[in-house]
């Protein structure tokens, strides 16, 4: 008939069309997950800018060191206050004109407590800023690995889908033969040449989807690559004999009182009496009288002794207490948190691993009904309907196997997100 004149050419035309993209997902040269990693690690400005902060904090420690050492400043003043008719500001004050060029040194002295404070709180922001690093070194790493399993599991899909259109196109050509023969009516071989057909328009639906996942995973990377190959199997495993506490996310708890302590000791440090020693030497003079004779120096020591401020020292501590004990209920809760999650992770992982056995000997024992439902109708002893009924049976096994392998995937995935060491 006219219709099926125009299946055998659209068929016809639909292997010659496999035949240039199938080495796409065949002979391709494969990509690995490292390599989307690493692509994504170099071209993530958010990391460049941690790194840059901790330069900036090794330049803030110069500048502290330099605005502790001496203090030269150079200075000049040119004065007049005249006094017309008896009417001006007291010469006894002004002196009538003042004439000045100085320069003044400034050391303070017994700041070294002060000093390494400083230096602490450098320290212990750049310790901040590496730790967050590596937290965004995993979340980077975590987009990358869910978009890389996301477009895995559509290779796996086009494989299998693949594998069966093959397999259905050697039995549609047997099956053709036999329905010439009269062995089965032509409504049967219509039949299956419609779940022919629905596999096929599955393939390109799924080539569509794997592409798009393909140029997704390119974009989360900063890859500017528009071709599309082959993903070799991510590697990846549980990590095994793990210590939560020396993980960044727990780290970071760690930080934050020590940055609390240290505010609290800087804060006493800005109550201790302050030292410091000053001297000037230049020319200064009213120009009444030798002022030739002006040029000199002087040099002294200031002290500054706190007395009374209205109790700020007491209230800085205050603060402290309250930020201490938020971050205390902080850490209490993520923990609580992050072992519950832990336990979730490694009892969904259980599940999978033990739904996976149950799954495979379910395949084994469809693909022996297949051998067997496919010798029968070589002899036309079975019924199309029943074929494709184990068929259809064999296709949602195995894209449950499928779904299910990205799903255990995804949580090794999670565990090891949270098992991250610094």
């Amino acid at each position: 008939t006219g219709w099926l004149l125009f299946y055998r050419m659209t068929k016809k035309y639909f292997i010659i069309f496999l035949s240039f993209i199938y080495p796409l997902f065949s002979f391709g040269q494969n990509k690995n997950l490292d390599y989307f990693i690493n692509q994504s690690l170099q071209n993530d400005p958010r990391l460049t800018g941690i790194r840059n902060l901790v330069l900036s904090n090794k330049i803030d420690s110069e500048l502290i060191r330099a605005d502790n050492k001496l203090q030269v400043n150079g200075s000049g003043n040119a004065y007049y206050a005249p006094v017309i008719g008896g009417y001006g500001y007291d010469e006894v004050i002004t002196n009538g004109q003042q004439l000045s060029a100085l320069v003044a040194v400034n050391k303070q002295i017994n700041n070294k407590t002060n000093l390494n404070l400083q230096f602490k709180s450098l320290q212990l922001q750049n310790d901040s800023l590496i730790n967050s690093s590596a937290i965004t070194n995993q979340d980077i790493k975590k987009a990358i690995i869910i978009q890389y399993i996301t477009t895995y599991g559509d290779q796996l899909q086009l494989d299998f889908n693949d594998e069966l259109i093959r397999l259905l196109t050697r039995e549609e050509e047997l099956l053709k033969r036999l329905t010439q023969k009269n062995v089965y009516k032509q409504a049967d071989y219509l039949t299956f040449l419609v779940t022919l057909q629905q596999q096929q328009l599955t393939r390109s639906q799924l080539l569509v989807q794997y592409k798009n996942d393909y140029a997704s995973l390119n974009y989360i990377a900063g890859i500017i690559d528009t071709t599309t190959e082959t993903l070799s199997e991510p590697k990846i495993h549980v990590i095994q004999n793990y210590q939560p506490y020396e993980s960044p996310f727990f780290l970071n708890y760690k930080i934050d009182s020590l940055k609390i302590e240290n505010d609290r000791l800087i804060a006493k440090v800005q109550y201790r009496p302050k030292v410091n020693l000053f001297a000037d030497a230049g020319y200064q003079s009213s120009l009444i009288l030798t002022p030739y004779k002006n040029f000199g120096y002087s040099f002294g020591i200031n002290l500054t002794v706190p007395i009374y401020d209205g109790h700020q020292k007491q209230l800085q501590f205050s603060k402290l207490d309250i930020q201490q004990r938020t971050l205390q209920k902080k850490q209490e809760f993520f923990d609580s948190q992050y072992r519950q999650q832990l336990q979730q992770l490694d009892q969904q992982l259980n599940n999978i691993e033990s739904l996976n056995t149950n799954i495979s000997k379910q395949i084994e024992y469809l693909e022996t009904l297949i051998k067997v439902d496919g010798k029968l109708l070589e002899t036309g002893d079975i019924r199309i309907t029943d074929f494709i009924l184990a068929l259809n049976n064999y296709i949602t096994a195995k894209n449950l196997v499928v779904q299910n392998q990205i799903a255990r995937y995804q949580v090794i995935q999670q565990i090891n997100y949270w098992n991250m060491k610094l």
